[in-house]
């Protein structure tokens, strides 16, 4: 298609007047691109080839990781740990489909819409809700447990592949095929497939009792309902289609998804009595008298109706109201307090990509100064009167760019006076210790300030030492 040719094959058709016709096709595998978490942005989206540019002396093109991954897999592992600005980066492609590089002299477009699928844990950071809300489905690992058998059967699995490779891959080459083989003739099927309007409003009014904000989950919650039809060889979307949407695509995106409470305990509401005999009489020769015709006709349009769920999955207050929906709302609610956040500086930290200096260069990057000076080499050397291995001028000089995590201080303030105030300085010691545990990592210091009536006290001043804090807190002031 036009919209997926590049400015190298666009410029080449321009200048030789051809068309998408002429040129050979040729078919190749789908590759698959792993992105890593200390990729800069040069290798992310490409940049000046210095080999190629130092020999032809013109600035050569080299694609990045995103240029290969078009029309295949891009493999992202612990996405939440990758580095902001190439989260941006990242947002930016998926929402246009295409890399645009303009820097040190490039003006590049590329076509890129691969299949992004990524990893993250939990327990080590945070999603950021914006990278979130541009992916499609989310789904929980542990969704569905496994049983006893079925681990044993995993772990079995996972030990032979890792002595017997080949084995277990013949072992699973039939189970292989026939997925390739539903895939292909799904794509077939979603061009037929047909969702009705009335189960576009059902998905709408679930984003709503979620809390969603935005209009991506019901497009997602759409096309993979559409999906789940398509696989299965059918061209009507069903209630399960539609469900199925709901726990992939609009769940995790929730904002408002609670648990159900627990009603056990409580009373029950005795049912209400039945009505007296002669009303039901009355209510049966009324409905015996009912026009024959009329309730064929109501049974015909009830089989006409779109297949939609009976009960919605979450009430209007974002009460879970399916026990299943719990387990694809993977997001915690909490808030964001206390996350660190990143000081960009030129002496120390982690280098994340070069930048014009400005005033006295501290840190030297090499990498881009040799890729600005590269295209220029043969014209310097023509001129220059004493030869040198490399000419670079101050205009090609660039400086690294460096990030670090900043700490947090997080203050516990008690009230140390009255007879619970024990208690509350036993909670706030041990609430201390513990976050002292992980400060090296954070970078977090911990204090602690007592006040009784109108004095207060700095029992524990900023630290990150947890030897520090059991002694200070060893002896504490309370009550009065």
């Amino acid at each position: 298609p036009e919209s997926e040719v590049d400015s190298f094959l666009q410029k080449e058709i321009e200048a030789t007047g051809k068309s998408l016709k002429d040129y050979e096709q040729e078919v190749v595998d789908v590759p698959f691109c792993q992105v890593p978490l200390d990729v800069l942005e040069d290798r992310l989206l490409g940049s000046v080839d210095l080999e190629k540019s130092l020999q032809t002396g013109e600035t050569v093109f080299e694609p990045g990781l995103l240029a290969r991954a078009h029309r295949g897999v891009l493999y992202i592992d612990d996405i939440n740990l990758l580095d902001e600005s190439i989260s941006n980066l990242l947002l930016s492609v998926i929402s246009s489909g295409e890399v645009v590089v303009e820097r040190e002299g490039l003006s590049v477009r590329h076509p890129c819409r691969p299949i992004m699928i990524a990893t993250y844990n939990q327990e080590e950071g945070e999603l950021r809700n914006h990278l979130l809300d541009r992916i499609g489905i989310a789904l929980s690992a542990d969704a569905e447990p496994l049983s006893l058998e079925e681990r044993i059967e995993a772990a079995e699995t996972a030990n032979r592949f890792n002595s017997q490779p080949g084995v277990v891959e013949t072992e699973v080459e039939d189970l292989q095929e026939g997925m390739k083989s539903t895939l292909v003739f799904a794509r077939e099927f979603i061009k037929d497939v047909t969702i009705k309007e009335s189960q576009i409003t059902y998905l709408c009014e679930e984003a709503i009792r979620a809390g969603v904000q935005g209009h991506r989950a019901e497009q997602f919650a759409t096309e993979v309902a559409k999906a789940a039809a398509a696989i299965e060889q059918r061209t009507d979307v069903t209630a399960d289609d539609l469900k199925l949407a709901v726990k992939l695509a609009i769940i995790p995106r929730g904002t408002q998804v609670t648990a159900p409470e627990d009603f056990d305990d409580e009373m029950q509401m005795p049912p209400p009595p039945p009505p007296p005999q002669d009303q039901m009489e009355d209510e049966t020769e009324q409905e015996q008298e009912d026009d024959p015709e009329e309730e064929d006709q109501d049974e015909e349009q009830e089989e006409e109706a779109p297949a939609v769920p009976e009960e919605f999955m979450l009430d209007p207050e974002g009460v879970a109201l399916d026990p299943d929906v719990m387990s694809f709302a993977m997001r915690s609610k909490g808030g964001q307090s206390g996350k660190g956040s990143l000081i960009f500086s030129e002496d120390r930290g982690r280098y994340i990509k070069p930048m014009l200096p400005k005033g006295k260069v501290r840190r030297l990057a090499v990498d881009a100064t040799m890729r600005a000076a590269a295209p220029f080499q043969r014209t310097r050397r023509e001129r220059a009167s004493k030869q040198k291995p490399v000419y670079i001028e101050q205009s090609d000089v660039r400086s690294k760019k460096m990030a670090r995590k900043a700490g947090s201080l997080i203050v516990f303030v008690v009230d140390a006076s009255g007879s619970m105030a024990l208690n509350r300085m036993n909670a706030a010691k041990g609430a201390a210790i513990n976050l002292l545990t992980t400060a090296y990592q954070s970078r977090d210091k911990i204090a602690l300030i007592a006040f009784q009536g109108e004095a207060s006290t700095v029992l524990l001043p900023p630290t990150r030492s947890i030897a520090m804090a059991k002694k200070r807190l060893e002896r504490m002031p309370c009550g009065g």
